[in-house]
């Protein structure tokens, strides 16, 4: 079967453009093939590229049973391991997705939202006035003290310190742009001993899991002793069978709730500050919402403020995280947009693509929360999270958590970006971050004023 069209050059010179200038590559190939387009990319099946919501709902209401998707995401195989629910298909992904939809109801999500409020006052208090900060990294250590405390329960110990200190480690090896290849080159993934990047990546790996390891013994062997965080719920959950997860299988679940579960929120919200400071405008509108509420609001007051809710929406629109969704091998034939698609054809819907089309998004590269205010984007042209049955399964905490991280700072902090240049987004592994961080300076306190909203 013929592909559509897509570019020609060498697959092993479109895989280092993919990882050098991964956005610029998607929009010109857009601009010029249109949608879809075939990528092809050195060690990997050539993908078809779609950003039609049309052709996404087609791909997104098609039976799961049609694909192979965890093979898709093999790249991230050193990372999360063989028992992730982001590696496995049918039967297997079908009982893990089960067993690990109790923790993130939302009543129980809720519970969580003190924790979160209370993290963020924590890490407030490093940065008096005058002090200066880079927004990812102390989005980053909050969101890693939140998912330590929901995942795992901890507050304080050796363990909590180790497991904190191990994680900004390994995942410091990704910093820069070329690291990814380490992930997207497996003949790189060479252990030459400790000071290797991937032997150091390795020793890191087994300190992080003799711990995790070492908690989970400690929870069965104390059933008396297990709580409201998810590894205990993890613990306790069984399938139709009656049986648990295995220890691997919970390891392999942790390492992907700790990666996935705190980097990317990080990211989005270190691109959120960037944003309200970058447009004052959008900052007094949101400072304005955040006077409405009365002292010490409840959490889930703070959640359903919509132009709060609008800007983190439109945050995860304009940079996701994530620049697509999972890809999806067919099984059998499945005609989309018209074209009859063969098995073994990889079909990918590409979020940064979709959130930038201008029949959706009029002047999409600008930041303006009041589109989602003004109308309701169906899941097939608002995808920050995925869709179907591949869908972020943390999507309703992520969304919560960043809620409720930028309500608390700008309600207790006066800041300002050190520079007004526009930040644009730089690859992290497999994810995208602001460039530099994006770099603040805390101007003063803030005083609680009390005034009507106007939106």
């Amino acid at each position: 079967m013929r592909l559509p069209d897509g570019p020609q050059t060498p697959a092993f010179f479109q895989l280092i453009d993919a990882i050098a200038r991964p956005l610029e590559r998607l929009e010109s190939f857009a601009n010029r093939y249109g949608d879809p387009f075939t990528s092809r990319l050195s060690g990997f099946i050539p993908f078809v590229v779609f950003s039609s919501p049309e052709a996404i709902q087609t791909i997104m209401t098609a039976d799961p049973a049609l694909f192979d998707s965890g093979v898709g995401n093999r790249i991230l195989h050193p990372l999360v391991g063989d028992h992730s629910l982001l590696l496995l298909d049918g039967d297997r992904h079908q009982r893990q997705r089960r067993l690990l939809m109790p923790p993130f109801h939302g009543d129980r999500m809720r519970a969580y939202g003190h924790q979160i409020c209370e993290i963020t006052q924590q890490v407030l208090g490093q940065y008096p006035p005058g002090d200066s900060f880079v927004a990812r990294t102390a989005m980053q250590e909050i969101s890693l003290r939140v998912i330590l405390r929901t995942v795992f329960g901890l507050d304080e110990g050796p363990r909590l310190q180790q497991l904190r200190q191990l994680i900004t480690q390994l995942l410091s090896i990704f910093n820069v742009p070329w690291s990814a290849a380490f992930l997207f080159l497996p003949g790189l993934q060479k252990d030459l001993g400790p000071w290797s990047p991937w032997g150091r990546f390795l020793r890191q790996r087994e300190q992080i899991d003799a711990l995790i390891y070492a908690e989970i013994q400690e929870r069965k062997a104390n059933p008396e002793a297990l709580g409201e965080d998810i590894l205990s719920l993890m613990l306790l959950a069984r399938d139709e069978a009656g049986q648990p997860m295995t220890p691997e299988e919970l390891r392999d679940e942790l390492m992907t709730l700790l990666f996935a579960g705190h980097e990317t929120t990080a990211s989005s919200l270190a691109w959120a500050l960037y944003w309200v400071h970058h447009q004052p405008e959008v900052r007094d509108k949101l400072r304005q919402e955040l006077e409405t509420l009365p002292d010490n609001p409840d959490p889930n007051e703070i959640a359903r403020l919509p132009y709060l809710t609008a800007v983190c929406q439109e945050t995860l629109r304009i940079y996701p995280v994530a620049i697509f969704t999972f890809g999806r091998i067919l099984k059998a034939p499945l005609k989309v947009m018209g074209q009859e698609f063969e098995p073994g054809s990889q079909l990918v819907p590409c979020i940064y693509l979709t959130h930038h089309r201008p029949d959706i998004y009029p002047d999409p590269k600008r930041f303006r929360p009041e589109r989602f205010l003004e109308r309701q984007f169906s899941p097939y042209e608002f995808l920050p999270f995925g869709g179907s049955n591949r869908r972020c399964i943390g999507l309703a905490f992520a969304q919560y958590e960043m809620k409720l991280v930028l309500a608390t700072l700008l309600s207790n902090l006066e800041l300002a970006l050190t520079s007004n240049q526009a930040i644009k987004p730089i690859r992290r592994g497999i994810t995208f971050t602001p460039t530099g961080g994006v770099p603040m300076t805390v101007t003063g306190q803030r005083q609680r004023v009390r005034t009507p909203a106007k939106f």
